[in-house]
């Protein structure tokens, strides 16, 4: 049996159950941001699935959980870090040439717009899915400890470290000469 492949007769009439370990290259996208040394993955990803049939749609719940290593946005030190989600994939059956029969108008929402994945034949596929919320799971700006003080904007020193006694200057905000703004009450 393939890797990350649902076969459609194991989900007809039942809940199906199955767990995966894949190393994080099997994903095209992630290994670019491992190529591209965005991040580093330290254990294959763990993942488990459920997947149950309702009417023509195929659901698929699961969670995934791994350790990465990524540069803290604020000190550029490389930090370890648990990564984890739980997530919900909606498959359905491609129409062979409907999106050709139908003017781009007659189309209000098209079914990646409202969140459904395709898939041809009696296999899901779950790559695709599984990879998306992977990407969607890393954080926007990772930090080594949420009171990582960072690196001097004028020395580079790392004030995680120590203080390095350079002089700081409030930062050129725009809105800063708003600090001191009185407003009367009307």
């Amino acid at each position: 049996m393939k890797p990350l492949i649902l076969h459609i007769e194991q989900i007809k009439d039942k809940t199906f159950f199955r767990e995966f370990e894949e190393n994080a290259r099997t994903f095209p996208i992630i290994a670019g941001m491992i190529k591209n040394r965005e991040c580093e993955f330290l254990e294959p990803l763990k993942i488990g699935v459920k997947a149950f049939k309702i009417r023509e749609l195929y659901e698929v719940e699961g969670n995934f959980l791994t350790r990465i290593r990524l540069a803290c946005s604020r000190c550029l030190k490389d930090f370890d870090t648990p990564l984890a989600s739980d997530f919900a994939l909606t498959y359905t059956r491609e129409v062979p040439g409907l999106m050709d029969v139908l003017n781009a108008e007659e189309i209000e929402l098209r079914l990646e717009e409202i969140g459904l994945l395709y898939f041809r034949g009696e296999e899901i596929n779950l790559q695709q899915g599984i990879q998306e919320q992977v990407v969607m799971a890393f954080p926007l700006q990772p930090l080594c400890a949420e009171d990582c003080k960072g690196l001097c904007p004028k020395c580079g020193s790392d004030l995680n470290q120590k203080d390095c006694g350079c002089e700081r200057e409030p930062s050129a905000n725009k809105f800063a000469v708003l600090k001191n703004l009185k407003l009367e009450k009307t």
